[in-house]
């Protein structure tokens, strides 16, 4: 389970970096890993440690979509939408997986166990269509076994 945003616990996890605004990403990625998201405290903490302002730490949150705002399900799922992926079978593979665990693009489940996300373009177009599945990539995805392996971690 994920903590609950906590500005000691935050102090902690600053503490391992030099507090400069050119740190900001990683100790976005830090907080994230600690908390399980940056919660929406995370912003005016940050631009106050750092010197910048909220907008500043809210644009770069909001630029990058591996950040979240809320925590993730246990099981991470990355399907891929690229073209190639789409070409052969991934549009229907992801229709198959979201209707399946009942969630549209970028929902998690109401128990928390799996998460679904579009991605546009895993590096695996030769091998397509491709999903990322709690950071281990899948080549060649068959809707069936892409799902069995996804309940299989929940």
């Amino acid at each position: 389970m994920h903590k609950a945003w906590d500005s000691v616990a935050a102090d902690r996890v600053l503490a391992a970096f030099l507090p400069t605004q050119d740190q900001l990403l990683p100790i976005l990625h830090a907080l994230q890993a600690e908390f399980g998201c940056v919660a929406a405290e995370a912003t005016q903490y940050l631009a106050s440690k750092l010197n910048l302002s909220r907008a500043e730490v809210h644009g770069v949150i909001s630029f990058y979509h591996d950040f979240r705002r809320e925590p993730a399900g246990e099981v991470v799922v990355k399907l891929c939408r690229a073209e190639a992926c789409q070409a052969m079978g991934g549009r229907e593979a992801a229709e198959a997986v979201l209707a399946h665990f009942k969630l549209g693009w970028g929902e998690t489940s109401g128990d928390r166990s799996v998460t679904i996300e579009p991605v546009y373009c895993l590096g695996l177009c030769a091998a397509a269509p491709a999903a990322m599945v709690n950071n281990a990539p899948s080549a060649r995805i068959e809707p069936a076994r892409l799902i069995a392996e996804i309940e299989a971690l929940r």
